[in-house]
């Protein structure tokens, strides 16, 4: 079948092994100092080890394999222990997998196995389940009471940040919170440029950013969009640049991701000055 599912690109991987957590249904492996696929069986798809490549080796693409077995993947979990168990079931959890989560349960309770209560802790000097700086958070939006009145004479902005991360690279583009979203693709500066960007501009939508000119992995940043497009269901898309030349690459990009993804959504391109004032704000 055509599927979602873990590619690894061998001659970028430097065997760290970071990814281990990330990964407790054990369809990665570091064989011969190299991470490698060694089942389709075992491969969810939804990418809970990208973030923690430190190298971008790891990404998700779409091709024929077998079809995921949660049995399966529960046998092996369970041999693993009470932590790993644990680690699983919050990881379908976190990515809503009602489904595959009532079959690992379905299992457990077959086997006579109690649902461990706790979360894995992570070893002293260690991260545990992955560095913090890039597990997979939601945040549920702020009240309005929350929000300083019009014209009042607070000026604190409160942030409309909905998740984490927000670099690119560490985006899984299965993530929940891209489903059916309306993305911000914004190139680093932008921010700190535009005052009101909270506000105008991220307020109601998820966020990526990245650095058309410093960041390495352009063409992993293309299959990431198209992904999300195809996969995740974005509603629309949003890049928000600079008006220096280099940053108009972000904008050419985005705009190859709308052109190969197999759904066609719309794309926004906002261009700020160098003191955030908005230079043109236009479909694209």
């Amino acid at each position: 079948m055509l599927r979602d599912i873990i590619k690894i690109d061998e001659e970028k991987c430097n065997g760290c092994g970071l990814w281990i957590p990330g990964c407790p249904e054990g369809a990665i492996q570091l064989i011969d100092g190299k991470a490698r696929l060694v089942s389709d069986l075992s491969c969810d798809g939804l990418g809970a080890c990208l973030g923690h490549c430190p190298e971008g080796a790891i990404e998700i693409e779409r091709r024929e394999a077998e079809p995921y077995d949660e049995r399966a993947v529960m046998e092996n979990i369970i041999k693993a222990g009470p932590n790993t168990i644990a680690a699983h079931l919050k990881h379908l959890a976190d990515h809503g997998e009602t489904e595959y989560l009532a079959i690992a349960r379905e299992v457990l309770a077959d086997r006579g196995i109690a649902e461990p209560e706790a979360e894995p802790k992570a070893e002293a000097g260690g991260c545990g389940g992955g560095c913090p700086g890039s597990a997979m958070k939601s945040f549920s939006a702020p009240s309005d009471s929350a929000q300083p009145a019009e014209g009042s004479a607070a000026v604190e902005q409160g942030s409309e940040l909905r998740q984490w991360p927000v670099q690119l690279h560490l985006l899984n583009p299965s993530a929940p919170y891209l489903k059916g979203a309306d993305l911000l693709l914004s190139a680093d500066c932008v921010a700190h440029a535009v005052g009101n960007f909270h506000g105008r501009f991220l307020k109601g939508k998820a966020l990526a950013i990245a650095c058309p000119k410093l960041d390495s992995g352009l063409d992993e940043y293309l299959q990431k969009l198209t992904a999300m497009i195809d996969n995740a269901g974005l509603n629309t898309l949003t890049v928000m640049i600079m008006e220096v030349p280099c940053c108009s690459s972000l904008l050419g990009l985005a705009q190859r991701a709308v052109a190969a993804a197999e759904r066609k959504i719309p794309l926004k391109m906002i261009q700020v000055g160098l003191q955030g004032e908005i230079l043109t704000e236009q479909w694209v």
